[in-house]
């Protein structure tokens, strides 16, 4: 399932496929028009200031539980909030091009969780994959057994988290988790923070590191 929808079903949104954090990015000079979940160019422009801002420490109280969440295991993992910090979308990101709308980058920027069910031991496998690509069913069974499609229900149960604000992090139940290597085509990816109208910004490095998940060929 998508978290961010794309027609598969995902998440930050999680439909069949399941998708932020601001590390003061740059935009790459990646290729691709972006993806479900992220965004287009100029993420330092006036218009995406104005629709979604960093948190300091004074509003950090008030952030929903579910991003708090996001943040302590960030902390545990050892990224200080200095480092990778939330952004609140003035609008739900329920899309990755919605998300990459809001943020002023390329789709392809957008770093969307898609959930899917394994069939043999009933263990959910998250892909992180970028907005703009559609996970390839057959090559992720190829990787980690037979899956199935995930709905709302058992990606909540599994990660903790609602659809449109699945991370790739946190996971109540770890998870098989397998990142797209389309995603190394930029710097700065963003991925959903735990919250429909949370994002966060990380480098590839740092995805790498927060998930120990290994690059993969995963989509059509």
């Amino acid at each position: 399932m998508n978290t961010w929808t794309d027609g598969q079903c995902c998440s930050i949104r999680s439909l069949p496929q399941t998708a932020a954090i601001s590390v003061r990015p740059e935009v790459s000079k990646g290729s691709g028009e972006g993806f479900d979940t992220s965004a287009r160019t100029a993420v330092g422009s006036s218009e995406a200031q104005s629709q979604s801002g960093n948190i300091d420490s004074n509003s950090a109280s008030k952030l929903p539980e579910s991003v708090k969440t996001v943040l302590r295991s960030l902390a545990t993992l050892g990224v200080p909030q200095t480092e990778v910090q939330p952004r609140m979308l003035s609008e739900a990101a329920r899309t990755a091009q919605q998300a990459a709308d809001a943020l002023g980058i390329e789709v392809a920027q957008i770093a969307k969780s898609i959930i899917f069910k394994r069939e043999s031991d009933g263990r959910h496998v998250l892909i992180v994959t970028s907005g703009d690509k559609r996970v390839a069913t057959p090559k992720v069974s190829a990787l980690v057994g037979e899956v199935g499609r995930a709905d709302a229900a058992y990606v909540r149960e599994r990660t903790g988290f609602a659809i449109g604000g699945v991370p790739p992090i946190a996971h109540v139940h770890e998870p098989v988790v397998l990142l797209d290597e389309q995603l190394k085509r930029f710097d700065t990816v963003w991925a959903a923070a735990g919250h429909p109208h949370a994002v966060m910004p990380l480098t590839c490095t740092q995805l790498h590191t927060l998930t120990q998940a290994a690059w993969h060929d995963v989509t059509e």
